[in-house]
Formats: structure tokens, C-alpha cells, sequence
């Protein structure tokens, strides 16, 4: 599912960097300052979860935007961090297009 949200995303124009973590996706967040966004999943290898993730970054890099999705959980508004984005798998490619094009609008704007 990583590599098929990182095409959809490629294929969308956006640049992306793919972590395989949180540990991970929270040093490509210190060595890459053009990260606007972190989309990630809640159930992930390692120390944290995507929520945890998302909570770290929202509190350490607060102008990046978040879309977190899950196949298996439902994830309410008090799991997610502020202005964070939810979508459900199987989540539709438009949707996370869409939300990836307002989110660059805001920024450019």
C-alpha cells in the first residue's frame, strides 16, 4: 500500500519521500525543510503509530499538514491532530488528490 500511495502521489506532481517508519519519516522531516505534508498510516512498523506520528509532527513542524488513514481502525476527530485529515481504506484516489491540491493552494496562496 506504500508504494502504491507514494505513485499516486508521483503521479499527482508531487515530490515524495517514502519512509518505511516514524522514525524514519521524522528524519526525513529533519533533513528535507520542503515537506509540506506527511500522509501516513495508523498502523505502522516501529516505535510509534501513525497517530503518535502525527502528534510529533504537528507539535515539531506545525505547517505540515496531515492525512492519516487506516483500513482496520476508525480514527475520530479527538484521535487526530488538529486540522489533520482522515480518509478510510480503501480510501479513493481523487479524495487524497483533492486533499493534496488544496492543502499546495494554501501554501502558494
Amino acid at each position: 500500500m506504500r508504494a502504491e500511495a507514494v505513485d499516486l502521489c508521483q503521479d499527482a506532481g508531487f515530490t515524495t519521500y517514502e519512509a518505511r517508519n516514524a522514525d524514519q519519516a521524522i528524519r526525513m522531516l529533519e533533513r528535507h525543510s520542503d515537506i509540506r505534508v506527511l500522509f501516513t498510516d495508523v498502523e505502522m512498523p516501529g516505535t510509534m503509530d501513525g497517530l503518535k506520528l502525527a502528534r510529533a509532527v504537528r507539535d515539531r513542524w506545525p505547517p505540515v499538514s496531515i492525512i492519516i488513514t487506516s483500513g482496520r481502525l476508525k480514527v475520530g476527530k479527538d484521535d487526530m491532530p488538529e486540522n489533520g485529515l482522515f480518509f478510510a481504506k480503501p480510501y479513493p484516489p481523487n479524495g487524497i488528490i483533492a486533499a493534496l491540491n488544496d492543502i499546495a493552494a494554501q501554501v502558494h496562496s
